[in-house]
């Protein structure tokens, strides 16, 4: 299998990312790979390199926030002999060893200010200096990183440079969060119980009632999550027929435990279709938000919206709008939030917002994922 197939999934945001991978595989472009933690960003990573015509070089990956800052630098660039302690001889860093070939730099949102400065300069050189060397030596690589933050925030903040990012983001590829994809849930757990089973042996499969509860889960942990219970479940259920109902309570993620304690759980057990899609459908009128608002002693809340809808008299000493909005905005979330019964991706859904983006509003604004 390549490795723009072994990147699982019939959903059409899958189906789009194997699209684009293969068209800008043969590129030299630097890619930025966007996404959350367990998403598969090395897994597209490297279908990034299979597709491209450095697939016969090297694909090296660095992941930038598990390497010590005072060591990262060598790691990427080399040192020489002497250059500090402990530099018993010269070593060849990562930029050399993927040499015509791929270098994937992992969680580059970790990087230093500091370091960061000497990447961008790589990048536009194209050549490297070893820790401790006077000469400079030319590389050939393509480089392609990734990160589970948002990198504009980092740069409105002052933690990554405008500059590099610039640089970074020729090409950006997003792979979206598993609970936005859940047609992809199946066949995932098909792939995985096929990889954990031994030789010889069925691999286990899923109960029906169960597979509902997987698709109403919202996996905080995405493919990862995914995988990693699969692994549990073969070590446990071998060749058996999983039903979560029987699964005791320590061998189930914290919030699938809390769907399926719910007393509404029932109608993710029976025929019809998980409570999650029924949510996602429903919207929102501003009287409701207005109603709670009211209720939570937000009158001016209120009295906003009533102006906004034509009614009411527009007071002679005016509002303050953005203090206003912010606070409706707030109450929204919350509302969603509550709605959704905390469910992050089901919220971001009701809200049209991007769940990276919805995470930072409700860390922002303090916000109980609580119903």
């Amino acid at each position: 299998m390549s490795a723009v197939h072994s990147i699982i999934g019939i959903s059409a945001e899958i189906i789009a990312l194997r699209a684009l991978i293969k068209t800008v595989g043969p590129s030299d472009a630097t890619a930025l790979i966007l996404g959350d933690s367990g998403t598969g960003k090395e897994l597209v990573a490297n279908a990034l390199h299979d597709c491209s015509l450095r697939n016969k070089g090297p694909f090296i990956p660095v992941n930038c926030g598990a390497i010590p800052k005072d060591l990262l630098e060598s790691e990427l660039f080399g040192h020489k002999r002497g250059s500090f302690t402990g530099a018993i001889s010269d070593r060849k860093g990562r930029f050399q060893l993927a040499d015509k070939g791929t270098l994937f730099l992992d969680e580059i949102g970790d990087m230093s200010m500091d370091l960061q400065v000497k990447l961008l300069r790589v990048l536009q050189e194209r050549t490297v200096d070893p820790v401790g060397s006077l000469s400079s030596i030319p590389i050939d690589v393509r480089v392609v990183a990734a990160t589970h933050q948002n990198i504009e925030v980092l740069v409105d903040e002052g933690r990554f440079r405008k500059d590099l990012y610039y640089r970074l983001n020729i090409m950006p590829i997003e792979v979206r969060p598993l609970a936005e994809r859940v047609e992809d849930i199946p066949l995932l757990i098909e792939h995985f119980a096929k990889q954990q089973a031994k030789a010889l042996q069925t691999p286990i499969s899923i109960s029906p009632a169960s597979m509902k509860l997987l698709l109403a889960y919202d996996w905080p942990g995405n493919v990862r999550e995914l995988s990693n219970l699969i692994s549990r479940y073969t070590a446990l259920y071998a060749q058996q027929e999983v039903d979560l109902r029987e699964v005791p309570s320590s061998m189930i993620p914290v919030g699938m435990r809390a769907i399926l304690n719910q007393t509404v759980s029932d109608a993710v057990f029976s025929a019809q279709e998980p409570q999650r899609k029924d949510t996602v459908e429903q919207g929102f009128t501003l009287q409701s938000v207005a109603s709670s608002s009211e209720s939570e002693g937000f009158g001016e809340v209120e009295r906003l919206i009533t102006l906004a809808q034509g009614g009411g008299v527009f007071p002679s000493e005016g509002v303050m709008l953005k203090q206003h909005l912010l606070e409706m905005e707030k109450r929204l979330i919350q509302q969603a939030l509550n709605k959704a019964a905390g469910n992050v991706s089901q919220t971001a859904r009701l809200l049209n917002l991007q769940r990276t983006t919805l995470i930072e509003k409700i860390n922002k604004y303090g916000l109980s994922k609580s119903a």
